[in-house]
């Protein structure tokens, strides 16, 4: 397997190149050079099998040479061992047609660590293999960060530092990532949103003579091997539903849109997959261009579900290389555009095969709440605020006799004042988190300017290589 550069400028590279890599250096991202395809007897091979190893035979063929099965199986089974649901993805029913599959049974309680507990192990094995020492650079609205640090810290390999836009993330997620202690570790404030974070984390990339000195590599879903982690698990539903004989619809709770990116791949690979439906909250854009065709960026408003807080959809890049005709030309140009005037010019007739493979659902903070006291009230199932908006776009947009599943992406107990204005009571936290709140919190508050970055990331690079 080979990867490309969605903007056609960077070296095409295998596995293990993409994985260290993280963005390309044409500002691309790197995607598959040709989509694996199962047929439905490779489909139907697939049932029943424990969610580690259908993970490793799922992502084999986009390893392709780099890493062996057995490998690869290896660091499946370990990734997924101390998950608190033996079916690691657990799929519930909450009505007709309408189920959910809970992906926050990962020690930071959110679907970023179906992904990272991968990373992590896929990082220690490339790096011990080739003898060398990266530094993990990575953005967070929330769950990244701290899934990040959960898969990275004390590795010997790396270090890692983690960006998260100071003040806008809950306190759970905030003291997931600060109060974990570890002498490869970083957390650093930034005075703006998530999208001031991802930018500055591409202006290091971009940065050539640092992103070589400091060896960056990223753990943002820029870094095609997140992806990856995350393809295993549509599988998985479309499987427990009835594929490859009947097909499923899914409804993806979305800000960056890699998640929902994955079941994109899912798709390409041959599962029965009809319709992909984006559900945003307030900061949608997203919604407004599936539904009106205007991406046009507006400013971040925080909300009750601030993992979607984001205008800048980074993945969305390689969706728009599909939809172009896989034209890197035409992307770095559409791309750059977009970020010179904040407004992206599609053309009709690829919006139209947008539209025609994504559908799309918005709800706004009161809309969010009601939503979380209207699902507890009618069937005990307790929702977060990004997995709700989900679950509702599954409700609003169900074709009868076709399931529709809904990916809840985080633990409510990551969330406890939203829960608490809906229904009236905080989730507790599981048992491994109980004392979060009485832990001690270590992170720097920094501007929103690379130097100021650079200096930090520069600081622990030198403080841990003395």
């Amino acid at each position: 397997m080979r990867y490309i550069s969605t903007r056609g400028q960077a070296p095409v590279r295998d596995f293990a190149g993409v994985l260290l890599a993280g963005l390309a250096e044409d500002g691309g991202l790197y995607v598959p050079e040709s989509w694996p395809s199962l047929s439905e007897a490779d489909i139907r091979a697939l049932r029943g099998l424990p969610y580690p190893e259908l993970a490793a035979r799922v992502m084999l063929p986009y390893v392709g040479d780099c890493i062996s099965y057995d490998t690869l199986l290896r660091i499946a089974r370990e990734a997924y061992a101390d998950f608190g649901s033996p079916a690691v993805v657990p799929l519930v029913q909450l009505g007709t047609d309408i189920w959910t599959m809970e992906l926050f049974h990962g020690p930071t309680l959110a679907f970023k660590d179906m992904a990272m507990q991968l990373l992590g192990r896929l990082f220690d094995h490339v790096l011990t293999e080739r003898d060398e020492r990266v530094t993990i650079v990575g953005a967070t609205s929330g769950d990244t960060g701290s899934a990040a640090i959960e898969a990275f810290a004390n590795r010997a390999r790396a270090d890692i530092v983690i960006l998260h836009p100071d003040g806008r993330t809950s306190e759970v997620q905030r003291r997931q990532m600060t109060t974990v202690h570890a002498p490869n570790l970083r957390n650093l404030a930034v005075a703006g949103t998530f999208d001031d974070c991802q930018d500055l984390v591409k202006a290091m990339f971009a940065d050539v003579p640092f992103r070589a000195q400091m060896r960056l590599s990223a753990i943002n879903s820029i870094n095609w091997a997140r992806i990856l982690g995350q393809i295993p698990y549509y599988v998985a539903a479309c499987l427990a539903l009835g594929a490859p004989e009947r097909e499923i619809d899914v409804a993806v709770p979305t800000g960056n849109f890699g998640n929902v990116l994955a079941a994109y791949a899912a798709k390409r690979m041959g599962l029965p997959i009809g319709r992909l439906i984006v559900a945003t909250n307030r900061n949608d854009i997203l919604y407004r261009f599936l539904t009106a065709r205007d991406m046009s960026v507006s400013g971040v408003e925080p909300s009750l579900s601030p993992s979607m807080d984001i205008q800048v959809s980074s993945n969305f890049e390689r969706l728009l290389f599909e939809i172009q005709g896989r034209n890197p030309a035409l992307t770095a140009e559409t791309m750059t555009a977009f970020r010179r005037t904040g407004r992206m010019e599609v053309s009709e007739a690829d919006w139209q095969k947008a539209t025609a493979l994504f559908g799309a659902y918005r709800l706004d903070d009161n809309e969010t709440l009601a939503a979380i006291a209207g699902l507890y009230a009618k069937s005990g199932y307790l929702a977060c605020p990004h997995s709700v908006i989900g679950i509702e776009a599954a409700r609003a947009q169900v074709r009868a006799g076709t399931p529709v599943v809904a990916m809840a992406t985080a633990h409510p107990a990551k969330f406890p004042d939203a829960i608490e204005q809906a229904v009236g009571f905080r989730p507790p936290l599981p048992a491994h988190l109980a004392d979060l709140y009485e832990r001690n919190e270590a992170y720097t508050r920094v501007p929103a300017e690379l130097s100021a970055i650079e200096a930090e990331v520069r600081a622990t690079v030198l403080r841990n290589a003395a």
